[in-house]
């Protein structure tokens, strides 16, 4: 990865580099052409352009003489023949004393601003150093001119020969920084990608508490978090599938110990073959019987598959139906059950068994804390939502407990497992049951005492 990386940001400066050298190249020998050989240094260039457009014009160069003086004329004032102008460029001074000869294809010379031009002929030196004139690709004349740098093609090689090493040197070094500078960066950026491939790979081999060192901020910071949660994550439900193993082993044991005892005893002839002897065995039976189905509730809770049976059904009727279900359970035990409902008619579209198997749990619960008090069970509604309340007026809640109070096999009140009976898995599936339906479970300690058990459905 990391080599694959400096490779990539070399072969990307490399790119940049060499583009770099052939346009500046390329630029700088056009650059310097047109200086040296369209009369750049010697500050005549527009008369050059306005010789080319005035020939294309007219096709020839009969009274050219105006255009050179009018060019002349505009630059510094001064008029054609008088040895001192600057032939169209006003910012060099050298081109005061500049001498302009205009000279046809063969060299012969058409106009002088000196004024001695008639059937003059150019020599091979000037002719080498004279400024080409060109139209439709075909010489139509030159532009002489003296008093300024004079410059031939060779100058121009050696001139464009420096350039071009001194943009290759510039070229280099500036790649070579490019380079360590790719080289920090690859460390810097590779560095996390590092520790975190470390990590996922240990906790490929079952470490689970692996965390990634999270610096600053960025993309990797945010992959870091999500790994550090994706983590905690795995470790937790490893720590609850361990822990559910363990109690579900648990659960099993004792009314399994129960059975083999009572069958040990009656197969010895301790006990006698009657139905009175028989009767703890069967309800060890239940107890197995309620754990296997409560596991596999929450089995088909957990991955989506629960079957629910949603009508249309009155929710204030069926709540009312259940709170009188258990009415002769508080008489019993001498606590009051009372149900206020805050509106007449509650519709909701709910499988009436699940909500049933809800509310069972919530009553039985609240009178197996509360006997001898009150449990008051609370129904109202808004437009959004139904919400059912059961508070009781037991001891509440260990506020220690209230975390994993929905957890499997939890029970805030071990020693009420064994006289009831219970399983430690009810509050799990209603929870599991209420959220199936689009809505929640939550439990609380009320201000005024007691535990407080709320159930909320979306209408």
């Amino acid at each position: 990865m990391r080599l694959r990386l400096i490779l990539s940001y070399a072969l990307v400066i490399l790119i940049t580099s060499l583009s770099l050298v052939v346009i500046v190249r390329m630029n700088t020998a056009e650059a310097v052409r047109n200086f040296m050989f369209r009369g750049g240094a010697a500050g005549v260039t527009p008369l050059v352009d306005e010789l080319e457009s005035y020939y294309q014009e007219f096709g020839s160069w009969q009274g050219v003489d105006k255009i050179i003086s009018t060019t002349q004329h505009g630059s510094n004032g001064r008029g054609a023949g008088s040895g001192q102008q600057g032939a169209g460029n006003n910012s060099s001074g050298s081109n005061q004393s500049q001498r302009l000869r205009l000279l046809d294809p063969n060299g012969t010379v058409v106009f002088d601003t000196d004024g001695t031009w008639a059937n003059e002929t150019a020599t091979n030196d000037e002719m080498q150093r004279a400024i080409p004139l060109h139209h439709n690709n075909q010489t139509i004349g030159y532009l002489l001119t003296d008093g300024g740098a004079q410059f031939t093609t060779d100058n121009e090689t050696q001139l464009v020969e420096q350039l071009n090493r001194a943009a290759l040197i510039a070229a280099l070094i500036a790649g070579g920084a490019a380079l360590l500078l790719a080289l920090l960066l690859a460390h810097s950026l590779l560095r996390p990608v590092g520790d975190l491939t470390h990590a996922a790979a240990e906790m490929a081999d079952g470490d689970l508490s692996q965390r990634v060192e999270l610096q600053g901020a960025g993309e990797w910071v945010t992959l870091g978090q999500a790994f550090n949660h994706m983590a905690f994550s795995l470790e937790q439900a490893e720590d609850r599938r361990r822990s559910l193993t363990a109690d579900i082993a648990h659960e099993l044991r004792t009314p399994l110990a129960v059975q083999r005892a009572h069958l040990e005893a009656l197969q010895d002839g301790i006990y006698d073959l009657t139905q009175e002897n028989l009767l703890p065995i069967e309800a060890q039976t239940h107890i197995l019987t309620r754990l296997v189905d409560d596991l596999r509730t929450l089995a088909l809770a957990d991955s989506g598959q629960l079957a629910m049976e949603c009508v249309p059904v009155d929710f204030s009727a069926l709540v009312e139906r259940v709170v009188n279900r258990f009415q002769p359970q508080a008489s019993a035990q001498q606590s009051e059950l009372v149900l206020a409902i805050a509106a007449d008619s509650v519709n909701l579209s709910v499988d009436p068994q699940r909500i049933e198997q809800i509310l069972n749990n919530l009553l039985s619960n609240a009178l197996r804390y509360a006997a001898g008090g009150s449990i008051r069970v609370r129904l109202a509604h808004t437009p959004e939502r139904v919400t059912l309340s059961v508070h009781d007026s037991g001891a509440g809640i260990p506020e220690e407990a209230l975390p994993q109070l929905f957890d499997r096999f939890f029970k805030a009140d071990k020693s009420r497992r064994s006289q009831y009976g219970s399983t430690g898995l009810g509050l799990s599936i209603a929870r599991k049951l209420a959220q199936a339906h689009g809505g929640d479970l939550t439990a609380a300690n009320h201000p005024q005492g007691g535990a407080l058990f709320t159930l909320e459905l979306p209408l």
